[in-house]
């Protein structure tokens, strides 16, 4: 067992019939953590998250929480609980009766139950709902309901099958925040499905990408963004720019790299992703934040170039541009913030745009 980990999954492979969902899945998951499993429909984060909850059995592999491995134990047996996508919430009970449905069965004294229940009601923001019916519940509430079912039991792990997808945008955005903070405060593992590469950036520790069945990449949220492994993942993680390049030389750990729409660089060889060869890079990616208008002759950058505004789409904080480079194909985007005084540049513009060397990730 890998020191601080509280699940080990191991060589893990799934298959339904003729097909396969996962395909030798290897991951470590550290105790405390806030753990997302990212990714597209089907590409098999819900079968992982099923996995270590005992709801399913792997076709191959092992799934090992607390050391012990999980191998033939029932999911009402193993130290997790679920919240649902559904929430699964009984709308014939109390909220009270909801939250302490799991402590009944175990044959708790009434007064441990209220107890606990009333802790748990507390911990998210409900101190004074156990007698509230649960049909008359906001989907926030219900969500909140939900979560403390799971965190009554006390498990050592809770796992989130996309438990916010229901809510609408603003109140996704604020239970994003109010589940990361309490996550953050009872230290228990959380593991997160979800298909919202920014609710997984806002709330992860680390997060794994995955697709067709097998984790393209596992890192922090600032390395999936800054240096993810391959142009899936980038254009995945978020808006990457891409445009053809060349590795010209080779020495002393750095690149001398020919991007024909922005010019020749030199790049540290850590901005090629690890086991690359720089002789078969052919693609630089650049975020849309990462380059930038010059709006006068007074604002300088470390490189720069120029370019023609073919369409600008103003979005209140925010305006992205679509900027065409020299000897590009495509416009790429380029994406501002509206400070004040600053003016909106429309279609047919020339402009002088710069950008950085640090911001550049090479792929194959």
């Amino acid at each position: 067992m890998t020191q601080n980990a509280i699940i080990e999954i191991e060589g893990v492979s799934k298959a339904f019939g003729a097909v396969t969902a996962l395909n030798g899945v290897d991951a470590t998951i550290r105790e405390g953590e806030f753990f997302s499993l990212l990714g597209p429909s089907g590409c098999g984060k819900t079968t992982l998250l099923r996995l270590i909850a005992g709801f399913d059995e792997p076709t191959d592999g092992t799934v090992v929480i607390a050391g012990q491995s999980m191998a033939g134990i029932p999911a009402n047996k193993r130290p997790t609980n679920m919240v649902f996508q559904s929430y699964a919430i009984f709308p014939h009970l109390s909220v009270a009766d909801n939250v302490g449905y799991g402590l009944k069965r175990k044959q708790m004294s009434r007064e441990e139950i209220n107890r606990a229940v009333t802790d748990a009601l507390a911990m998210v923001d409900l101190a004074g709902y156990g007698n509230r019916a649960a049909h008359e519940l906001s989907g926030g509430q219900r969500q909140r309901v939900a979560l403390a079912r799971a965190l009554v039991m006390k498990p050592k792990v809770v796992l989130l099958d996309e438990p916010l997808s229901a809510l609408d945008k603003k109140l996704r955005e604020q239970m994003q925040v109010e589940l990361r903070q309490l996550q953050q405060q009872i230290g228990i593992t959380f593991i997160l499905v979800t298909h919202d590469q920014e609710e997984a950036l806002i709330m992860s520790d680390r997060i794994a990408v995955l697709f067709e069945g097998e984790i393209a990449q596992l890192d922090t949220p600032e390395v999936l963004y800054r240096r993810p492994v391959s142009k899936r993942v980038a254009s995945f993680i978020g808006v990457m720019n891409f445009l053809p390049a060349t590795i010209t030389a080779k020495a002393k750990g750095a690149l001398a790299v020919d991007i024909p729409s922005l010019g020749k660089v030199s790049l540290a060889a850590g901005h090629a992703p690890e086991g690359l060869d720089p002789a078969s890079v052919s693609t630089i990616g650049v975020r849309p934040e990462m380059l930038t208008i010059l709006f006068d002759d007074a604002e300088k950058a470390e490189c720069e170039t120029t370019g023609e505004v073919t369409a600008t789409s103003y979005c209140g904080d925010m305006t992205y541009y679509s900027v065409l480079l020299p000897k590009a194909d495509e416009a790429v985007t380029i994406s501002m913030r509206n400070t004040a005084g600053r003016s909106i540049v429309p279609a047919g513009t020339k402009v002088r745009v710069g950008w950085g060397v640090e911001s550049v990730v090479l792929f194959d």
